[in-house]
């Protein structure tokens, strides 16, 4: 009887040991445990060794670091009614860990449900353009809702980002020919503008050489020597209508008239001197 008290009474000692110990916690540097002593709020404890009485009390861990949660919004329809899914993720982390265990269920889950219903909302309020072009503020409205809501349960969003917006395969389509149109109006606009200035910069140059006779003779040379380069055969076709190469006001710009003058006067000067010994005679 002796013996038999004795192993009891060391197995009940070993089983008391072992609920005691049960109620021996670790908790890392980024976590905290909120304490509910027979159901009732009793605190929250951590980082560190911690005790808790075992059976009485309980205790939910709570990670306080920055949490990345990647979610979609199928079906979202913009402003202008075109429909679109939009691909986010949003940064957020728990500033008050008795909001997050005491208001709400699951504040994961709740977080992560208000972000896709925002997101959907903030998506109604933008034309499909908008969408496109302005994903930043579009992002920083939704943190702002988002954040808003999730207050309530000691959860602060820090940021959310749009990866992606996808659109159906036929607006893809007609989305990639009204590119090809915008970019087809601004080549013909573009090429519009080059031939009203080149046609400014003929008609100005039409003006100096209606004034510089000289200049338009050289200019016409200088075609006639391109045109030369340009050919492969020695056959060079030539417009009938074109300028006079011995017009004879560009001669006298260029001082040949004098010399002309000069050559006249000097073979007038021989004859006179040969009809000379005629009239001796």
């Amino acid at each position: 009887m002796d013996a038999t008290y004795y192993y009891l009474g060391g197995f009940l000692l070993f089983i008391v040991i072992i609920i005691l110990l049960s109620g021996i916690h670790v908790l890392k540097e980024w976590e905290r445990a909120v304490v509910l002593t027979l159901g009732r709020y009793g605190g929250i404890k951590g980082p560190g060794i911690i005790f808790v009485t075992p059976i009485v009390s309980k205790i939910t861990k709570i990670s306080t670091r920055i949490q990345v949660v990647a979610f979609k919004s199928e079906a979202s329809f913009t402003k202008d009614n075109v429909p679109v899914n939009i691909d986010a993720v949003m940064y957020y982390q728990v500033v008050d860990a008795q909001k997050a265990v005491l208001n709400i269920e699951s504040y994961y889950n709740g977080t992560n449900l208000s972000a896709q219903t925002t997101i959907r909302e903030v998506i109604g309020k933008y034309s499909f353009d908008e969408v496109l072009s302005e994903r930043e503020k579009i992002a920083v409205s939704a943190r702002e809702i988002i954040d808003e809501k999730t207050e309530h349960w000691g959860v602060k969003v820090s940021g959310v980002e749009i990866r992606d917006v996808q659109v159906p395969q036929s607006l893809q389509e007609a989305m990639s020919r009204q590119a090809s149109a915008e970019r087809e109006r601004r080549s013909r606009v573009t090429l519009a503008i080059a031939e009203v200035e080149a046609s400014q910069k003929m008609s100005e140059a039409s003006n100096q050489y209606l004034n510089n006779p000289i200049a338009f003779q050289l200019r016409w040379m200088n075609i006639l020597y391109e045109i030369g380069l340009e050919g492969k055969g020695s056959l060079m076709m030539i417009p009938m209508q074109v300028a006079a190469a011995a017009d004879i006001n560009a001669l006298s710009a260029l001082g040949l008239k004098s010399v002309a003058q000069a050559n006249k006067s000097a073979s007038g000067d021989r004859s006179a001197t040969s009809q000379q010994p005629g009239t001796q005679q």
